[in-house]
């Protein structure tokens, strides 16, 4: 009998905003970045935020680190809200709670070799001795598709695709049960891509590693996640297992993103859905729901009132004025 997955990360209602000053200094108005977003991510399992640049994504995963403080909400690791937490808990927890980040040249020092690199949150944390240290990474690095003697070099002398494994391994170094990656492959070739995705897939398997993977290309999360959930201006606005959104997604977003995915057949040719319009300012979001202003179903209810989420599907959410209990227009839209 399959084991039920335990829910060990819980983000409910967080919001990060961000003020913007005028040139004195005084705060007038602010960026929501984050609005309202709530998700909870299964042990041993990928759960995958897309959504166009700018829409909060990466924002949602610093905020959870708490290397963005944020300005409400909860976020639950294994049932303790780690918002609360003082600066020593939090150091304590941070062991648990890895980041890759999406340009790994600049999240490397570059006057430092990479062994030193890699022993750094060791000698925070005060694990091992220097020789214990040193034999860790370099099995690390090992453990990542690289060389040992790789130690001894500056990062410079890799390429993007070796820099992104060298910032796996210092994800790994401290043994964590949550790993974060912000877009680690977007600055890759299609052929290296392919590569770092298995090696995590891999890495997860072995280690039992949960994955929160953020990312703007849905061909990328198809392969390795297990639910997706969609985010427009700071919103997610649906939400569902992976093979659901793309059979049967709900949302005009959504769809709209499937749709510009190109098929790797020409006789083969997908209707694309255009939509209109730029995306609204976070400075100025729209009044109801986020994306009546480019969607081509809106109605005037999307005008005036957020739409709630509800679950159309097994595990499948979505936030839309069509998919209300009163609404039969969705039957329409869906067919």
């Amino acid at each position: 009998m399959k084991m039920e997955k335990k829910a060990f990360l819980e983000v409910k209602h967080l919001k990060k905003y961000f003020p913007v000053r005028n040139s004195i200094g005084i705060s007038q108005v602010t960026v929501k970045a984050v609005d309202d977003v709530t998700f909870t991510l299964n042990e041993g399992e990928t759960f995958c935020l897309v959504g166009e640049s700018g829409c909060g994504k990466s924002t949602v995963g610093r905020t959870i680190l708490r290397l963005t403080e944020p300005t409400d909400g909860e976020v639950r690791f294994q049932g303790e809200d780690i918002f609360q937490y003082d600066k020593k808990e939090l150091h304590t927890v941070r062991k648990d709670m890895q980041m890759v980040f999406q340009d790994p040249f600049s999240s490397l020092n570059p006057r430092k070799r990479i062994g030193s690199i890699l022993e750094e949150p060791l000698k925070i944390h005060k694990i091992g001795t220097s020789k214990e240290r040193t034999e860790k990474v370099m099995n690390l690095l090992e453990r990542v598709g690289l060389q040992r003697d790789q130690y001894y070099r500056f990062p410079y002398e890799f390429s993007g695709g070796q820099r992104q494994r060298i910032g796996l391994a210092r994800a790994l170094s401290m043994n964590p049960e949550l790993i974060i990656c912000d877009e680690p492959v977007s600055a890759l070739d299609v052929s290296t891509q392919s590569q770092i995705l298995n090696l995590l897939l891999e890495i997860q398997q072995d280690l039992q590693l949960t994955y929160l993977f953020i990312s703007h290309d849905l061909s990328v999360v198809r392969h390795i996640g297990d639910r997706i959930g969609v985010m427009y201006l700071g919103k997610i606005v649906e939400s569902a297992p992976t093979d659901a959104l793309f059979e049967t997604p709900k949302h005009p977003y959504t769809k709209a993103l499937l749709s510009a995915i190109p098929i790797p057949d020409p006789q083969i040719e997908r209707e694309k859905i255009q939509l209109r319009g730029e995306i609204p300012s976070p400075l100025n979001p729209p009044a109801g729901c986020p994306f009546h202003t480019r969607c081509p179903f809106v109605m005037d209810v999307c005008k005036k009132s957020v739409p709630e989420t509800r679950e159309v599907g097994q595990g499948h959410l979505v936030s839309c004025h069509l998919y209300t209990e009163e609404n039969d227009y969705a039957k329409v839209v869906d067919n």
